[in-house]
C-alpha cells in the first residue's frame, strides 16, 4: 500500500516497487527510471510519467553546471548530500512515484544498517549504489579494493536493503558485478557503459560506441539472468543518449528499460533555457517617437 500516514506516495515496499514496474512492462512499456538533482526536476519528471526517481549525489553537481563525475570526487559527503536532496527538495514535492535514495556503499565512516535505516525512516522506497565504483578501473581501482572499499562493500549494502524490504536498483559495469548484485538479491541492474556523451559537460572520447555498448550490456544482462531471471534489466550511459538511443539498444538486448539523469535533467535544461532566452533576446523594440 502507499504511505500509510498519508494514503499516497513513498514510502512503498520493495514488492510494491517491483509490481509497479511489473505493470509498466505488462503495458508493453520500456521502464524509464530518473535521475534527479533538484526538487523541479523531480517534479516535473514526474509529471512526464517517469516510473522512478532516484537521488544520488551527482545530481546535485550536474544541476550547478559540472561534470557528474564529480560525484565520485572528495567534493562532499556524498551519502549527507542525498539525504539532504531527499527530505528538503524531492520527496515534499514529489506525489506518487517511487523515489529511491543513492547510498555510497563503501563509506568507511558509517554502520551501513545504520544508515539504510535513516533512509528507510526518511521516506525512500529504495536504494542505489551510488557513488559506485563499479566504473572505476585501473590502478585506482585495485587500490580501493585492496584498502577495504571495494564493490564488494557496495554488493554487501544491497544485501543488507534486501533484508530491510528496500527495493534495490543497481549499477554495474561488468558482468562478474551483475552476478554478485543477482546474488545479494538485487530487484534491478543497470549496466552501466560510461559517462553520458553529450551537451555541454558530456564526454567525447571518453566514451565506447553504440555497438560496444550493446555488447556490454548484453553480457551483463546474460550473467544476471543466469542467476535471477525475474531481474529488471535497464541500461544506462555512454552513447545512450536520446530517446531513439534507448529504442535501438532496447531493440537489440533484452533491456527492460533505460536510466537516464544527465540525459534527462541536464540535456532538458540546456536546451530549453538556451532556446528560451534566445526567443526572448530575439524581441526588437516598436519604431517610437522620440
Amino acid at each position: 500500500m502507499p504511505n500509510p500516514w498519508t494514503g499516497k506516495g513513498n514510502p512503498y515496499t520493495r514488492q510494491e516497487v517491483r509490481d509497479r514496474l511489473q505493470h509498466t512492462l505488462n503495458q508493453n512499456k520500456a521502464i524509464i527510471a530518473a535521475g534527479a538533482g533538484t526538487g523541479i526536476s523531480a517534479k516535473f519528471i514526474e509529471k512526464g510519467g517517469a516510473d522512478l526517481i532516484i537521488i544520488y549525489n551527482s545530481g546535485r553537481f550536474r544541476m550547478a553546471g559540472h561534470g557528474s563525475t564529480a560525484g565520485l570526487m572528495a567534493y562532499g559527503d556524498a551519502n549527507a548530500v542525498a539525504m539532504e536532496i531527499g527530505e528538503f527538495e524531492v520527496l515534499p514535492v514529489v506525489e506518487e512515484i517511487p523515489v529511491i535514495c543513492g547510498v555510497h556503499g563503501s563509506d568507511p565512516r558509517r554502520r551501513m544498517w545504520h544508515h539504510l535505516l535513516k533512509v528507510k525512516e526518511m521516506g525512500f522506497s529504495g536504494i542505489n549504489n551510488f557513488p559506485t565504483h563499479s566504473i572505476v578501473d585501473g590502478h585506482f581501482r585495485n587500490v580501493l579494493e585492496e584498502t577495504g572499499m571495494g564493490f564488494n562493500k557496495e554488493v554487501e549494502m544491497v544485501r543488507l536493503a534486501t533484508k530491510m524490504d528496500l527495493f534495490s536498483i543497481v549499477y554495474v559495469a561488468k558482468p562478474e558485478e551483475a552476478r554478485q548484485m543477482a546474488e545479494a538479491g538485487a530487484d534491478a541492474i543497470i549496466a552501466h557503459v560510461g559517462t553520458t556523451t553529450g551537451g555541454s559537460i558530456g564526454v567525447v572520447e571518453a566514451t565506447c560506441t553504440m555497438d560496444e555498448a550493446i555488447e556490454r550490456t548484453t553480457n551483463i544482462i546474460q550473467a544476471g539472468k543466469e542467476v535471477n531471471p525475474n531481474i529488471f534489466f535497464l541500461t544506462h550511459g555512454g552513447p545512450v543518449n536520446t530517446p531513439e538511443d534507448v529504442r535501438s539498444i532496447i531493440a537489440k538486448t533484452e533491456a527492460h528499460g533505460f536510466v537516464g539523469a544527465s540525459s534527462l535533467e541536464r540535456m532538458g535544461v540546456e536546451a530549453s533555457l538556451t532556446n528560451l532566452t534566445r526567443q526572448f533576446k530575439s524581441i526588437e523594440l516598436p519604431h517610437r517617437n522620440k
